[in-house]
């Protein structure tokens, strides 16, 4: 079936490469003007929890292996090389060897070479002498022993045990490979890499500028001179600009339903998509302090929430209810429906939910005639803060009385990271559908971006199970069973998973919005405009 498949999809994508040849030929030339969101603490992806930093200095870098960019849905059979040629894994499933390209060179001149493959993830790792300020993603390379070299072109991933999902992990676009020879520092001002644009200048809260690098590995690559992104946090402001021109594209995976009827009802000859983003709209709980450290206050919140509610205002209907994995179609590892409604605070009636939440307040120790006083605290974005408000609103029902504490964007990975904060509305992008990277990431114990402080060593032996699991149905029930628990414990209670809009006006060609990935690592090498 898989070949058959395969084969399917080999003849679509020759087809449509051909009906291409047959229309329009792709034109050098022209800078891609997009606004951005926001301001970026840095340049260092690696260093970020947000696609704030993915979005604009992805152009600079690439992979060892990456999801093929123009086919929406990320699965381990779209992942292609890049500055891989090929990959191995021995036969105990316990290395991985990758073969590096022989012509590749970064920004500044020096050659790649497999020491920076392994000076990336030693510094990931954390056994570098030179250190991240922040390293969010350290979780995902826990079952790393190390990276070996072979000669200049060959590396090696050595694992305590099988960790199947590690290749995948290495195809997001959170994995770009750094340069031996810059130090981290630099890296946070002057990224360089090996990407189809070079980095010009950062200027925070203004613009971000990249030009194309004309000694790219990919010959005649890429099409456009250049990116520019200024810095828009208004977001009528920046919709405005997009429908009068002064923008080619929107920020990606960024408009809301109601804005893109807006866009289209103003700009009717825009090409605008809706697609799932793999972003979770979710509640983080300080449950090392108090109040929450309470569980049936925190039981109580989970009963609270009205998602339907959540899915109507927002997002007009169009997005969707499920557990920490992303919901189906677009999610491969989304709990069942009649799994999810087993779950307190999932079934249909919300009346009956937020009495039973009233209850649990009442024990204790709250009620019509003591409400219980918090901060929410948020992101200073639209996006965070609009849900953050409904959230507030939600809590009144039970006897939560909320004011809104909103966090620059700069700030708020360093805040929740170390728990400075009682309750708040967070969203968790995905960079790849994949377990290992949301149960490790957002859930480990000793995780960065475990920003709760929740903890249990039981459900960790399960993440361990299912990663080394080799049999997908095996996996994906043991799956099931982890997203059930989690959610049960209130570790970070799901609201809804976004469904989000992208538009470009008409003579941007050849993009393509990934419908199962936070942000895959776009590169916008193969990106042109007629015009």
């Amino acid at each position: 079936m898989r070949s058959v498949r395969a084969l399917a999809v080999a003849v679509l994508c020759w087809l449509s490469a051909y009906d291409v040849s047959l229309a329009e030929q792709p034109k050098s030339g022209g800078i891609l003007k997009m606004y951005h969101r926001d301001s970026p603490g840095s340049a260092s992806i690696h260093e970020g929890a947000s696609y704030s930093f993915n979005v604009p200095f992805m152009p600079v870098f690439n992979n060892l292996v990456i999801f093929n960019q123009h086919v929406a849905q990320n699965s381990v059979d779209t992942i292609v090389p890049e500055l891989a040629e090929s990959w191995a894994w021995s036969d105990d499933k316990k290395k991985l060897t990758f073969k590096l390209r022989n012509d590749v060179k970064w920004h500044d001149g020096k050659p790649f070479t497999s020491a920076d493959v392994k000076c990336t993830f030693e510094l990931l790792m954390g056994k570098s002498q030179q250190k991240f300020r922040q390293n969010p993603r350290k979780s995902w390379y826990d079952q790393v022993n190390d990276v070996t070299i072979n000669g200049d072109y060959e590396a090696s991933f050595n694992l305590k045990r099988p960790q199947p999902a590690l290749l995948s992990l290495l195809a997001s676009g959170y994995s770009p490979i750094y340069p031996c020879h810059v130090s981290p520092a630099e890296m946070r001002t002057k990224p360089v890499g090996t990407g189809p644009f070079k980095f010009v200048e950062f200027k925070a809260n203004e613009s971000i500028k990249l030009t194309k690098n004309p000694d790219y590995f990919r010959k005649g690559l890429p099409y456009l001179d250049g990116i520019e992104f200024t810095i828009v946090t208004n977001r009528s402001t920046a919709i405005l600009g997009f429908v009068s021109g002064k923008f080619d594209m929107t920020f990606p995976t960024e408009m809301s339903i109601p804005l893109l009827k807006d866009v289209k009802s103003q700009a009717p000859n825009a090409v605008c998509v809706v697609e799932p983003s793999n972003v979770s709209t979710n509640i983080i709980i300080n449950s090392s302090a108090p109040p929450f450290d309470n569980l049936d206050i925190r039981r109580a919140l989970a009963l609270a929430i009205d998602r339907k509610a959540f899915i109507s205002i927002l997002f007009e209907g169009q997005a969707d209810i499920g557990g920490t994995m992303q919901p189906a179609p677009a999610g491969l590892w989304a709990m069942p429906k009649e799994i999810l409604e087993t779950i307190p605070g999932y079934g249909p009636d919300v009346n009956a939910n937020r009495e039973h939440a009233r209850k649990l307040m009442q024990k204790a120790g709250y009620g019509p005639d003591k409400h219980l006083q918090i901060k929410v605290s948020t992101r200073n974005i639209p996006i965070y803060r609009d849900p953050a408000i409904i959230l507030i609103d939600q809590l009144k029902t039970i006897y939560i009385d909320a004011e809104l504490d909103v966090v620059d964007t700069a700030q708020w990975f360093p805040k929740v990271a170390r728990k400075d904060y009682s309750l708040g509305l967070n969203l968790t992008g995905n960079a790849v559908d994949e377990p290992d990277q949301s149960f490790y990431e957002n859930y480990s114990c000793d995780s960065e971006r475990n920003y709760t402080n929740y903890c249990n060593r039981e459900i960790e032996k399960l993440f361990d199970q299912q990663s080394a699991e080799t049999d997908a149905d095996k996996r994906k029930k043991l799956v099931w069973e982890i997203d059930k628990k989690l959610q049960e414990d209130v570790a970070r209670p799901i609201i809804l998973h976004s469904r989000t809009g992208t538009c470009w006006q008409p003579y941007v060609k050849n993009v393509t919005v990934m419908s199962n990935s936070s942000y895959n690592g776009y590169r916008y090498e193969d990106v042109w405009m007629d015009k």
